[in-house]
């Protein structure tokens, strides 16, 4: 039996996760929280499998609740929960070894998913810009083994924010030879935009966040 604990200090949504993942066979809700602070303490007590942390709690945000989690080496997969649609965020998340971050307005779609991604110790992350990417703790890492040393340099040089002509001049070579670099890069990565590079860059150690 998986075991799940909720984090949310709203009961209507926690009722809203808990019928929703109580629709998986062989799935459990061992713990609730409704702040920050018995979040902590739930998944020291119980050690669930995965963890649904909301991002806006009382006492504790859900980064600061995941980075708890991590100093007492929890076993714990984490999933963080929220309204807000911020890049940012959701780099801060994944630095800290948070696999998996989700919009609450993506809840009905993608829930199972994420959550089905974090029991196989795969990693989701849901956004507009890469869509829903769920694989190895390192994201895309063996589509990202593919890459050529220069697309590879091209990625780099985009997610610290160089334009195709910025990139193109640091490299000495044509703005077209620079986008087809980074059209293939893309193309090997599935991913569909800038944003979803700086992700990819982040979650390799080619840049910082």
């Amino acid at each position: 039996m998986k075991q799940i604990m909720i984090a949310d200090d709203h009961d209507a949504v926690r009722a809203g996760i808990r019928a929703v993942l109580e629709r998986r066979p062989g799935w459990e809700i061992v713990a609730e929280a409704r702040d920050g602070k018995e979040a902590v303490a739930c998944a020291i007590e119980k050690h669930p499998d995965v963890a649904i942390v909301d991002y806006s709690m009382p006492f504790m945000t859900g980064i600061e609740v995941a980075r708890r989690m991590k100093e007492y080496k929890l076993p714990t997969e984490i999933l963080i929960f929220t309204m807000h649609d911020s890049i940012a965020l959701e780099l801060q998340a994944s630095q800290i070894g948070v696999r998996a971050f989700l919009r609450k307005s993506d809840a009905n779609r993608m829930l199972l998913a994420a959550v089905e991604s974090l029991m196989h110790h795969r990693s989701f992350y849901a956004g507009d810009s890469c869509g829903a990417m769920a694989g190895s703790a390192d994201g895309n890492i063996g589509a990202g083994r593919s890459l050529s040393p220069r697309e590879r340099t091209i990625v780099k040089l985009v997610a610290e924010g160089y334009s195709n002509k910025r990139v193109s001049e640091a490299l000495n070579v044509s703005i077209k030879t620079t986008e087809t670099h980074r059209a293939a890069a893309m193309r090997k990565l599935n991913i569909k935009s800038t944003a979803g590079l700086v992700r990819y860059a982040v979650r390799n150690n080619l840049v910082e966040a």
